[in-house]
């Protein structure tokens, strides 16, 4: 950039044009984001009881 001045003044119009997310929305996407993480742990939790319970069949049938 040729102009520092004008890279400056151009940064500070774009900073000026950003829309901030209302303290609702933010509240909604936090919530959104827990219920995921909440859902998720929750899938690999049944997973993971169910892989562990067909490995316990298949070694007691193994033996």
């Amino acid at each position: 950039m040729k102009n520092p001045l004008k890279f400056i003044q151009d940064v500070k119009q774009e900073a000026f044009r950003i829309s901030w997310p209302t303290a609702k929305e933010t509240v909604q996407g936090a919530l959104m984001v827990f219920a995921m993480a909440v859902l998720a742990s929750l899938f690999f939790l049944l997973l993971d009881q169910i892989l562990k319970f067909f490995l316990e069949l298949i070694l007691k049938v193994s033996l």
